[in-house]
């Protein structure tokens, strides 16, 4: 009868809020997805079009299409990452397969007038724009320990806020505080269940200080994180030629995010006087939404070697709800904790998160049939992002820490393609700046990232294949938790993909 209490209550339960900045780098940024010519020439593409994922960098590349088509692409993840945390250095790998791109071009000329609008061309496309398959394991000694992330959501709490009450189930109680009082209470009330933590005075229900049962010099720990899940983008575009030299695109853009992460931490190596021994304590979070933005676009043809090209695409809105799962055990923890674990759920209330606009320019030479060289200029504002309700007080602090933190960041793109007969040779370059202020050096930062990538296609004539390889390489200092415990671990982290492609004219 307890456990159906418990997950009658979970159901209805709704808490505090515990987004921040991590949310806002998880969703306002991109990877290089797509095509695999798109890949291959790292997506510079803002001034080319011609492609199904150039619709991400600028719409207007729709009405560079001369025929109709229909794409099919697919791709192999592979992530690799090198955790050093202490003297330590622990490596993960992980490997996922996804479709990854799938769409069609419809393409209406005007062959039997005197317009000036050369064609019109209407565009879908599927892009899986991030996906979030990765596994980080964590190891080492630290002479921080859990205790701190503990007292730290403890500090100002009164000790009664956080007490079962008579006939109270342990599992109903923490939903209740989760609830009616706010995250830090809750894991205040985690924390001295647990074991991990006790009040300064036990008899005072106003007592606000709480001393740890953890005696240590150096303590041993083990973090695994593990993520999965995806933010995909469903892009309906319009384009149109005007005259032989100006072509001009617009795109409506629909996402659906998916995210689940699970933490598992543990925790020995006390001293041998020590209260407390050890302590699990993991955590499930688990994310779901969608998200809206636009796009307008331009490509000029100066002549018939040089094309420009400008895009700007809109924030995005993303309408997200998250839920989330505890369990905590020590040697110390109360007999009836175990009855906290992750079939009991805190559901939050539906939130906005706001990512910035993008200005992207572009530039293209075109060397007849034989091959072409593209650039791309991104500028994006990350500091502007925000968390909404901005009159929610939490969104209103963790708002100012992204202002502070964040900063603008440049992107550079460059690709070209050589055409050999029907064989076509593709190759290119990106690089992105760290979206921190300091570059991404302090803890829960990340760096810049430089990537190259290569592929080549088979034209045959009706369709033709496309096979691409792309590797990126980005520094990130991966927290722990964001409070108390923020020691963190530096992931030198790289992404490979290798995607196949299929098209056909029609």
């Amino acid at each position: 009868m307890k456990r159906y209490l418990t997950l009658l209550l979970a159901l209805v339960c709704f808490g505090a809020t515990a987004q921040n900045i991590n949310d806002v780098l998880r969703y306002g940024t991109e990877d290089l997805q797509g095509t695999p010519r798109f890949q291959a020439m790292s997506g510079a593409f803002g001034a080319l079009g011609g492609d199904m994922s150039a619709l991400n960098v600028n719409p207007a590349g729709v009405a560079v299409f001369n025929n109709s088509l229909f794409t099919i692409s697919g791709a192999n993840y592979n992530r690799d990452n090198d955790a050093i945390y202490g003297n330590s250095l622990i490596n993960t790998d992980l490997n996922s397969l996804e479709i990854n791109q799938l769409g069609g071009v419809f393409v209406f000329k005007d062959n039997g007038s005197n317009s000036e609008w050369k064609k019109v061309a209407l565009a879908f496309n599927y892009d899986l724009v991030q996906n979030f398959d990765n596994d980080i394991i964590i190891q080492g000694n630290s002479t921080q320990g859990i205790d701190n992330y503990f007292l730290s959501a403890a500090q100002g709490v009164p000790f009664g806020n956080i007490l079962i009450r008579d006939g109270e189930f342990i599992e109903n109680a923490y939903l209740d505080i989760g609830s009616s009082l706010g995250f830090a209470e809750q894991q205040a009330f985690l924390g001295y269940y647990g074991g991990v933590i006790d009040p300064v005075d036990d008899s005072d229900d106003n007592n606000t200080a709480y001393v740890s049962n953890a005696q240590y010099s150096s303590v041993s720990q083990d973090y695994l994180l593990s993520t999965s899940g995806f933010n995909s983008k469903f892009t309906v575009a319009l384009g149109s030629q005007y005259q032989d030299n100006l072509y001009l695109g617009a795109a409506l853009n629909f996402h659906t995010v998916v995210y689940d992460q699970y933490t598992e931490f543990s925790e020995r190596g006390y001293d041998v006087a020590s209260p407390i021994q050890f302590v699990n304590f993991d955590n499930f979070l688990h994310t779901e939404g969608t998200g809206f933005s636009f796009s307008l676009g331009a490509i000029a043809k100066l002549n018939e070697t040089l094309r420009i090209g400008g895009s700007y695409q809109s924030p995005t809105w993303y309408r997200l709800t998250d839920d989330t799962s505890q369990r905590i055990d020590s040697d110390l923890a109360d007999s009836d904790i175990g009855f906290i674990d992750f079939n009991i759920v805190n559901f939050f209330e539906r939130y906005t998160i706001k990512t910035p606009g993008k200005l992207t320019g572009s530039m293209a030479l075109i060397f007849g049939k034989e091959g072409l060289i593209s650039f791309d200029y991104g500028y994006q504002d990350m500091s502007q992002a925000e968390l909404r309700p901005t009159s929610d007080p939490s969104f209103a602090s963790e708002n100012q820490l992204i202002a502070s933190e964040l900063d603008a960041v440049s992107s550079f793109r460059i690709g070209g393609e050589y055409r050999i007969d029907r064989v076509s040779l593709r190759g290119g370059y990106r690089f992105e700046e760290s979206p921190f202020a300091d570059g991404g050096t302090n803890n829960g930062g990340i760096g810049d990232l430089t990537a190259f990538s290569g592929g080549l296609g088979y034209n045959f004539g009706a369709s033709r294949l496309d096979i691409a390889f792309s590797r990126s390489e980005q520094e990130v200092n991966q927290q722990l938790f964001d409070i108390g415990l923020t020691n963190a671990a530096n992931v030198n982290r790289i992404n490979t993909n290798i995607s196949l492609g299929y098209t056909i004219n029609f």
